[in-house]
């Protein structure tokens, strides 16, 4: 009975969330990446810096094989190809996919077939969507796990949050996943992070943190001759969820200090209370040809003094290699 029961759930399985393990200088491999998943599915949706879904449900008819046996050739040819590992998940849907992706180790497919038992022992922040403010909201009223969110009250859950946001944990916590995988390309991007050593709660080993990420992403677009036109941030927490925020620029640009200014502000947006924090990274999007770009004129001695020091820095790091210079706060 229970080999009959496991086929059943892994056929019902029918999209993959794959998360290639890419070293933040690696991005740019991600469309070669989509490419590969593309040979299974016509239905890939890229989900930047590092991820994509894929819609396996007429490849396993096409193929003869189920969600699990894809994803063993998915892994062998990321590996064998390009050198790269990966980790994935398989749901019904993109939400419960995007779940066991998190849940999955490197060389192990985590498979959900029993939607209700899979989602009634995760944390509520694991639920996409759902961000450590609205997480704190639901614990401080016992809603820390999933089933604990299924077994209250649509009305209870509307009154701690919004209509429209209570009706969508509603849903999600009952399994019931309105996304669809919508095919597209991977954008182009370029991003860093910063792990720590240990799960960090001080806010200003944070916004070191933010600095160094914005200073290196400055410097590689530079070194491109590019600029970006948005800026995201992901915070990820000890609890592996994360919180992604993103945020359009005044003006395309790859000057450091203006996406320090920025990064520091959608982080100080977040307003976290004593967050566990593990890792923190900065994603610069929508990158175009520098050349192409207009800047406002300023008047600001200050800021063109910056700028210039900046192509100084960037000479130096050309010639001497990218730890020449670093900010004066990132020197102790």
């Amino acid at each position: 009975m229970s080999a009959v029961r496991r086929g059943h759930d892994e056929e019902a399985a029918g999209v993959l969330c794959v998360r290639f393990l890419l070293r933040p200088a690696d991005e740019a491999a991600l469309p070669r990446l989509l490419s590969l998943l593309g040979e299974f599915s016509a239905a890939v949706e890229a989900l930047p810096p590092d991820s994509a879904l894929v819609d396996l449900r007429g490849a396993v008819r096409y193929f003869g094989r189920d969600a699990r046996q894809i994803a063993s050739v998915v892994r062998v040819r990321a590996v064998a190809l390009h050198g790269v590992e990966c980790v994935i998940g398989a749901g019904p849907g993109p939400m419960t996919a995007r779940m066991a992706a998190g849940d999955a180790g490197v060389g192990v497919t985590e498979v959900v077939g029993d939607v209700t038992a899979f989602l009634a022992g995760q944390p509520v922040g694991a639920l996409p969507g759902v961000g450590a403010a609205t997480a704190r909201t639901l614990c401080e009223y016992g809603l820390d796990t999933v089933g604990r969110l299924a077994a209250a009250p649509l009305s209870t859950l509307q009154r701690l949050t919004t209509a429209r946001v209570g009706r969508e944990l509603h849903d999600k916590a009952h399994g019931i996943d309105r996304a669809r995988v919508t095919p597209n390309a991977a954008a182009r991007s370029l991003a860093a992070e910063r792990a720590f050593v240990r799960d960090e709660l001080d806010p200003h080993r944070h916004r070191r943190a933010l600095l160094a990420a914005a200073d290196e992403v400055g410097a590689r677009m530079r070194d491109e001759g590019q600029v970006c036109r948005s800026l995201t941030l992901t915070v990820r927490y000890a609890d592996r969820t994360s919180t992604v925020r993103g945020r359009v620029l005044a003006e395309p640009t790859a000057h450091s200090a203006a996406l320090a200014t920025t990064a520091y502000r959608m982080y100080e947006a977040l307003g976290l209370q004593r967050a566990r924090v593990r890792a923190i990274s900065l994603r610069a999007e929508g990158l175009g040809p520098a050349g192409e770009a207009s800047r406002q004129l300023t008047f600001d001695p200050v800021d063109e003094r910056a700028r210039v020091l900046e192509a100084v820095a960037d000479r130096a790091r050309a010639r001497f290699g990218p730890g020449a210079i670093v900010p004066a706060s990132l020197a102790a």
